[in-house]
């Protein structure tokens, strides 16, 4: 079975919890995916990420669950997670260790897909700490995604080394299903920033089956984590987390949700479960956006991105990156459109209203890092 024609979305534990994960935990996250409506937003993985397993490998060599944090065990947690009609990912490492000081998979690749495959596990995020120098990254990664793919079980591999080694050259090939190629992200908007414009250049390596992951989503945070270093100042506003949220759709990202989804404020609700932003980035084909600059631009102003859609629509977002209110605009001959006869046909998917029909060019004022983002339809004047 393919995996992942289109960008998973769900949860990951990390920037919230951290260390502080347990079972109860893990099924309440569940339970709130559906309860909450992501279930039915399209939502699907709830991923445990580093800090589940014991120090050491069993006497068999396998990775152990700490019974204290998981008492009934993980083969038991992911039947209760599949129950729900979700889906169940874990965490591992190319290294001896994992980031976090755990056993990494090095050496132990067949035996570790075996084991999650016998647990139920339905992901695998793959990191990059304590890979030992004599071996080189791509042949880790080919080594874990051919003990994937036959370990007897569909599971999606999230490949995760920040864009060394070259990344892009071989991350396809290797089999990975996503692959991150940056920094990690924290919960600020300077982060958001930077992730989004370092990874603009790469957009057209990504595409189906094989997705560029910015990292998981900080939208709804609000400066609460267990681990200091993503928590910053007190995280950002919801101007910034409908930005985030906005420039990750927009470009094809995974979108695997990072803040405490059994507390979640309306405002991140409406974010998060916005369907027709999820619908572009969820689209059948998947296009890559492209960027259009203006004969006057300023560096890290108004960024403009047109995408296809398959139904011959278009999506049309505009990001102010400034620390102040900017004004920017698209000419429509910029992005392909004949100087006359025809004008596009403008409906604002986060106030959910039509603006009506534009022709030659569309102007907009936006606030501090904040978005606007349309469905651009085709008509003849």
């Amino acid at each position: 079975m393919a995996i992942a024609a289109k960008p998973p979305l769900g949860w990951n534990s990390w920037n919230t919890f951290s260390h502080a994960i347990d079972e109860n935990l893990i099924k309440e996250a569940a339970d709130a995916m559906v309860e909450s409506g992501l279930k039915d937003a399209g939502y699907e993985y709830i991923v445990i990420d580093d800090c589940w397993s014991l120090r050491q490998r069993d006497e068999n060599g396998r990775l152990a669950p700490d019974p204290e944090k998981f008492p009934g065990g993980m083969k038991a947690l992911a039947d209760y997670i599949h129950s729900k009609g979700l889906k169940f990912g874990m965490y591992s490492c190319v290294g001896t260790r994992t980031c976090a000081d755990y056993p990494g998979s090095f050496g132990h690749e067949f035996i570790d897909a075996e084991t999650f495959a016998e647990w139920g596990v339905d992901y695998l995020k793959y990191d990059y700490c304590n890979k030992p120098k004599h071996v080189d990254g791509p042949t880790l990664y080919r080594r874990m995604a051919m003990a994937l793919r036959t370990c007897g079980r569909d599971i999606l591999f999230a490949a995760c080394n920040w864009g060394h080694d070259n990344t892009l050259d071989w991350i396809r090939a290797c089999g990975a299903q996503t692959y991150r190629s940056g920094s990690d992200i924290t919960d600020s908007w300077q982060s958001i920033k930077d992730i989004a414009v370092s990874q603009m250049p790469l957009e057209h390596y990504a595409a189906p089956y094989c997705f560029n992951d910015l990292d998981m989503l900080v939208v709804g945070m609000y400066g609460k984590s267990h681990n200091s270093t993503i928590a910053v100042n007190g995280g950002c506003t919801t101007e910034e987390y409908k930005t985030h949220f906005s420039l990750w759709a927009m470009m094809n990202s995974p979108l695997m949700i990072g803040c405490d989804i059994r507390n979640m404020t309306d405002e991140t609700k409406a974010i998060l479960m916005n369907r027709d932003i999820l619908a572009i980035n969820q689209e059948a084909e998947c296009r890559t956006p492209y960027f259009s600059k203006e004969w006057d631009d300023v560096p890290e102003t108004v960024i403009r991105m047109f995408k296809p859609l398959q139904n011959g629509d278009y999506a049309l977002g505009f990001f102010n990156m400034y620390d102040d209110t900017c004004s920017g605009s698209a000419q429509f001959v910029d992005m392909g459109l004949p100087e006359t006869g025809y004008g596009l046909q403008l409906f604002d998917l986060w106030e959910q209203k039509d603006l009506g029909v534009f022709t030659d060019i569309y102007r907009v004022t936006l606030p501090a890092h904040g978005c606007q983002m349309l469905r651009a339809k085709i008509v003849k004047l």
